[in-house]
């Protein structure tokens, strides 16, 4: 069983209580047949034994991994625990001798290739986020003018310098391709160090000096540091020495204020490899590597994922490690043991959201992220390991059949202290075929600000932007403003099990999954039960929407409801005669067919965040109509022909 809190509806800070239970189910008379009217008529109840179906594999618990911080003797101890409470770096380290001017020890090796389009547009002079062009000329580096998040994360975050690494290596061994880059980076940087010419006494006093900004910036300027630390001016060299020195010293005093654990891991991670680079810094990577393992042990479940459940911020995460250990890698030291275990453990979870195309789910806030960017993420990692199938905490369940792929979201959302887009996702799913994705979420809530509308980012956030069940166009889970959430689902119950049997047309496997919610108990009296089952050679998905009366409210009244199927891109719908059917031609030329056992489908419009977070027009299967408090089923299919 696993405990979570959360927030209430008027308080994003407060407590919602709730389980993730796994409970053992009997099968029941389910013959998956080619015939569209034999929709799971017997499954609705739950109960019942089939002759034919029978248990293969139950699920299995997952084991726990605990890191602890590195080990050190009792003089090291003493430093941290100084450094701490604030004596300086080179008092502590060469208690005798004149302070170190500030220099870098090193050169790093940069393990995440940036986006060569991106470095062309900074060099034509404008700032390119999720498709949006920003004239550098034109953007407020000291925040008064707000921007949109994402943009505030790319501009004040530097992590830019590796797009323009990235369009520099195009020649790798002309010195005209660093020329041209270098003064592009160097004039942005002055901009900024003029609009900031001094760290405020905390955290909060602009976008600049955000925790989770702060310690982004001060990583990418170590890791990039010949493109800022090149040009003929030497008092300008001296002078961003001493704000990188600046920037780390802000850091030390201020990182356990960071807005969210996230935040913190980022700032941490900036801490140590400061620690690394600069003259004197034994005690603060003492210091530093203490806190960050701390950080990653609140930040990650049991199974690696990050508790926010946003496959964007497990990538954020990760790229902070290895960015850190690519610093540890350049001064010749070996990490701690506890973040290569780390890092072993964060990829599974990733991998278990990635269709067959490579890129990933539209989970969370999440946009669909590029097959290019999350392979660079898992070769700068050097983790070579296979994806989870069933993540509890993390939450995310997983099918492989044939060339198809099921991602199902079988979890509470994040709790507001961790979510920074969280969204009321609860028991959607989505359906990819041979790389195709057919059945998707709309996604991109995290890049609202680039070409996606801010206006947006609350309705992408919102249940009906998630192919699940709504009643009265309310979410499951309360979405506030900042990211937040609020009353809703408070505890889920999954059972997954694995099916054979004998049919008319042979014998046949599947992969069945139940999930319930209690989002609406509270207001309609109503639990939300889904059953998918995805046949083992991929091509039929099988899956019913009941709801559950509950208590004396789900006994009176109608309300309405609506099942939304958000379609993949380039897909072509046509509506049958009876409305109870829809032709969907992929763009690879296969076709399938969806269908429903009752009530009539409409096709409406719908948006889908493509892998640059860039918002791409699609359509939407929806069937809708009203339904009794004290309970209704809905059963429907997706086969594919030919």
């Amino acid at each position: 069983m696993w405990e979570v809190g959360g927030t209430s509806g008027a308080d994003p800070s407060g407590s919602r209580e709730g389980t993730v239970r796994t409970r053992a189910i009997p099968l029941t008379s389910t013959q998956p047949s080619h015939e569209e009217t034999a929709l799971l008529a017997d499954e609705r109840q739950g109960s019942g034994r089939s002759r034919d179906a029978k248990l293969i594999e139950p699920s299995r618990a997952l084991a726990l991994a605990d890191f602890g911080p590195p080990k050190v003797g009792a003089g090291e101890r003493l430093i941290r625990m100084a450094y701490r409470m604030g004596v300086s770096g080179g008092m502590l380290a060469a208690p005798f001798r004149k302070p170190a001017k500030p220099r870098l020890l090193a050169a790093v090796a940069n393990p995440l290739p940036g986006d060569r389009a991106s470095g062309m547009a900074l060099r034509s002079g404008h700032f390119l986020v999720h498709g949006l062009k920003l004239p550098i000329m034109q953007v407020d580096f000291a925040g008064v003018a707000r921007l949109a998040p994402p943009v505030e994360q790319a501009v004040h975050g530097f992590g830019w310098l590796a797009d323009l690494e990235a369009l520099g290596q195009a020649d790798r061994n002309s010195r005209d391709g660093r020329d041209q880059i270098t003064p592009v980076a160097e004039r942005i940087l002055g901009a900024w160090m003029q609009a900031n010419p001094k760290p405020p006494s905390r955290p909060g006093k602009g976008p600049a000096w955000s925790v989770d900004n702060a310690g982004n910036r001060l990583l990418n300027w170590l890791v990039h540091a010949p493109l800022i630390l090149s040009g003929p001016d030497r008092a300008q060299r001296h002078r961003i020495m001493e704000v990188i020195a600046d920037t780390a010293r802000w850091l030390d005093r201020n990182v356990t204020r960071g807005e969210d654990l996230l935040a913190q891991v980022t700032g941490w991670s900036a801490i140590v490899a400061a620690g690394l680079l600069l003259p004197d810094g034994r005690p603060r990577r003492l210091y530093g590597e203490s806190g960050l393992i701390a950080a990653l042990g609140e930040l990650l479940g049991d199974d690696g994922g990050v508790m926010s459940r946003s496959p964007l911020g497990q990538m954020e995460a990760m790229g902070a490690l290895v960015r850190l250990i690519a610093c540890y890698r350049a001064t010749r030291r070996e990490p701690p043991r506890a973040l290569d275990s780390i890092l072993q453990l964060m990829v599974p979870p990733l991998l278990a959201l990635a269709h067959g195309d490579g890129s990933l789910g539209s989970w969370q806030g999440s946009w669909a992220v590029s097959a290019d960017a999350v392979s660079r993420m898992i070769a700068a990692t050097g983790v070579r390991t296979r994806p989870l199938r069933d993540v509890r905490q993390w939450g995310y369940q997983r099918v492989s059949a044939g060339k198809s792929l099921l991602q199902f979201d079988a979890a509470p959302p994040p709790l507001a202290r961790h979510a920074r887009t969280g969204c009321a996702s609860t028991l959607a799913f989505e359906l990819s075929h041979a790389g195709q994705r057919i059945i998707v979420n709309c996604g991109g809530a995290a890049a609202a600000g680039g070409l996606m509308p801010v206006r947006l980012e609350q309705g992408l956030r919102a249940t009906a932007a998630h192919s699940t069940l709504v009643l009265d166009d309310a979410n499951s889970t309360a979405v506030l403003i900042n990211g937040g959430l609020g009353n809703g689902v408070a505890e889920v119950e999954v059972d997954r099990r694995t099916l054979e049997g004998e049919g008319t047309a042979g014998s046949w496997g599947a992969t069945r999954l139940e999930a319930s919610h209690d989002g609406y108990s509270t207001r309609y009296g109503l639990i939300h039960r889904r059953i998918l089952i995805l046949r083992d050679d991929g091509t039929e998905l099988r899956g019913e929407d009941l709801l559950v009366p509950q208590g004396r409210k789900g006994k009176r009244g109608m309300v309405s409801y609506a099942i939304r199927f958000h379609l993949g891109p380039g897909i072509d719908v046509g509506l049958s005669q009876d409305k109870q059917g829809v032709g969907l031609a992929l763009p690879d030329g296969s076709y399938w067919q969806f269908r429903v056992g009752s009530g009539e489908i409409a096709i409406e419009e719908s948006i889908w965040c493509d892998g640059q977070g860039r918002p791409v027009p699609v359509q939407q299967i929806v069937i809708q109509g009203m339904v009794s408090r004290g309970g209704g089923n809905f059963a429907w299919l997706l086969k594919k022909m030919g």
